[in-house]
């Protein structure tokens, strides 16, 4: 039976005439699936669902999304990062991965909390970064935490205020595949292809609010604050004021970057 299948001309590009017009004709295609955005259920056969083509190094997964959550589209992810959203979807355990520690310092744990931030009357998606101890350059043998200015050197701003939208960070972006959050990617070295600064052990889940923020905004905010500054709020309302407080003291840099993926 015929699909209500949207399949762009990327998503063609990619996967040829041949099997285009084979998913269109109902051959391929699941009739119910997952949406690949807000996770819950779809019928090709009874509303319009988009086709979206997850592409690594050496392999692709198509994944289906209803139409009025997003449109079909090609989302560039890294081999691990597919791989790792493969066995999410299968039900294996993801392998766990070490997250890169950020550019130019020691190897950290990096604490990745997200919130919703308001800022005018809009609801912003953020992620609230925080390393588990100090973090110093790499040869110095000086031990005073470094972490906040090596960000700055990398395009993060000092936030004065919270009420402040960040500026964007060019090359940066939040990588956000099954609707769940991936990594934070940086610009590449020599212009290269942009590197993993901080990748998820296994792909974290983020709240429905969170993600159609972000999938309406297209863009997602970072605070990073030095450790022992945020710590884990249980709540909004509570980060709000840590993130305030860490401002008031001169201890919060922040930048706005792309979303990446779905």
């Amino acid at each position: 039976m015929p699909r209500m299948l949207d399949v762009s001309d990327d998503v063609r590009a990619e996967i040829g005439d041949e099997e285009a017009d084979r998913l269109l004709a109902g051959g391929d295609a699941p009739g119910s699936y997952d949406c690949t955005s807000c996770r819950t259920p779809g019928d090709s056969e009874q509303e319009r669902t988009s086709t979206v083509l997850f592409v690594g190094e050496e392999t692709a997964v198509l994944a289906f999304a209803h139409a009025t959550c997003i449109p079909s589209q090609v989302v560039p992810v890294s081999e691990e990062q597919l791989q790792g959203a493969v066995r999410s979807i299968t039900g294996e355990d993801a392998a766990p991965l070490t997250p890169p520690a950020p550019a130019g310092d020691r190897q950290a744990t990096l604490g990745i909390t997200c919130g919703l931030v308001l800022i005018g009357n809009d609801l912003r998606p953020a992620l609230v970064v925080e390393p588990d101890g100090p973090i110093v350059r790499p040869g110095s043998t000086k031990t005073e935490d470094e972490f906040l200015t090596l960000l700055v050197e990398q395009g993060f701003q000092q936030v004065k205020d919270m009420n402040d939208l960040p500026a964007m960070n060019p090359g940066w972006s939040t990588l956000l595949a099954m609707g769940k959050l991936h990594a934070v990617l940086q610009p590449g070295v020599n212009g290269g292809s942009a590197a993993a600064w901080w990748q998820a052990h296994q792909p974290l889940a983020v709240s429905d609010g969170w993600r159609t923020a972000a999938n309406k905004a297209k863009t997602v905010l970072m605070y990073a604050a030095p450790a022992g500054t945020i710590g884990h709020q249980p709540r909004e309302d509570l980060m709000r004021q840590a993130l305030e407080q860490a401002a008031a003291n001169g201890a919060l840099v922040a930048a706005a970057m792309p979303l990446a993926g779905t």
